[in-house]
C-alpha cells in the first residue's frame, strides 16, 4: 500500500481542536495504526500534537513571524504548523518529515487546506545547515524553521537541538514548542507565549496540556542577544 493510500484509509477529516481554522485527516486512535503501519515510531502525522497545535496558533495570531519569508518545518508530521504558516502569509513553505507517511499526509492536508507546502523526506540526523549532510537546500535556505514537539526523547532531542542552532546561527529565526517534554533545553529557549492545549487524552497524561513557544538562539549566545 502506498504512503497516500495508508493515509487516506486510516484517518477522517476532523478541524484540529485549537486551530479551527485548518481540518486535518485525523486518526480515532493511535495504537491500531501504530501496529498496522509496523513502524517503531508512534504515526505523528496522524493527530494534532500539543505543541504543534500551539506552534500552529502563534504563526496565526502573529503573522508577521513567517509572512514574505521562506519557512522550513522540521519533523512536521501531518503538516499542521506548516500549513499554518502558508496561511500566514510565508512567500513560500517546505516541511520535512523522515517518515513518509508523513510526507503524504503533509501533502494531503496542504492541499486540502488550500495552500502550497512542498512535502519532502527529511532527518535531522542529516539535515545540518553547514553543508555536511544530505544537502537539503530547503532547510538551509529557510529565513524562519519552525519545529513542535520534538524533544521527547533524548537522541532525538540532541539531533534537533543541533540541527536548530545551526540554523539559528545561520541566521534563521527559530521557533519551537513544547509541553515541557522531558529533554526541553530550557537553558537554550527564550518564551514568547504560552497556550493551554486540549489534547487526546489517549495519547497525554491528561485533556489539556501547558505549551509553550519560544525563540532559539545560536550556541554561546546569551538569550538576550537572540531576543
Amino acid at each position: 500500500m502506498t504512503p497516500e493510500a495508508v493515509v487516506r484509509s486510516a484517518t477522517s477529516w476532523e478541524a484540529v481542536p485549537f486551530v479551527p481554522e485548518i481540518r486535518l485527516l485525523t486518526a480515532a486512535e493511535p495504537y491500531g495504526l501504530w501496529d498496522w503501519t509496523e513502524r517503531d515510531a508512534p504515526p505523528f502525522w496522524a493527530f494534532p500534537w500539543a505543541g504543534g497545535q500551539a506552534l500552529a496558533r502563534y504563526v496565526l495570531d502573529h503573522p508577521g513571524a513567517v509572512a514574505g519569508r521562506c519557512v522550513f518545518d522540521a519533523a512536521s508530521g501531518s503538516g499542521l504548523v506548516a500549513i499554518a504558516a502558508a496561511k500566514a502569509g510565508a512567500i513560500s513553505v517546505a516541511a520535512g518529515d523522515v517518515d513518509l507517511n508523513a510526507v503524504a499526509a503533509i501533502g494531503i492536508n496542504a492541499v486540502a487546506n488550500g495552500v502550497a507546502v512542498s512535502s519532502r523526506a527529511f532527518d535531522l540526523a542529516d539535515g545540518d545547515r553547514d553543508g555536511d549532510g544530505d544537502g537539503d537546500g530547503d532547510a538551509r535556505e529557510a529565513e524562519v524553521v519552525l519545529a513542535a514537539d520534538v524533544f521527547y526523547q533524548r537522541e532525538l532531542a540532541e539531533l534537533a537541538l543541533r540541527f536548530l542552532r545551526a540554523a539559528a546561527g545561520s541566521g534563521a529565526d527559530v521557533l519551537v514548542a513544547d509541553p515541557g517534554r522531558a529533554f526541553l533545553p530550557a537553558a537554550a529557549l527564550t518564551p514568547l507565549s504560552s497556550y493551554q492545549v486540549p489534547v487526546l487524552s489517549v495519547l497525554e497524561d491528561g485533556p489539556v496540556k501547558n505549551v509553550t513557544v519560544y525563540r532559539l538562539g545560536p550556541a554561546g549566545l546569551p538569550e538576550s542577544d537572540t531576543t
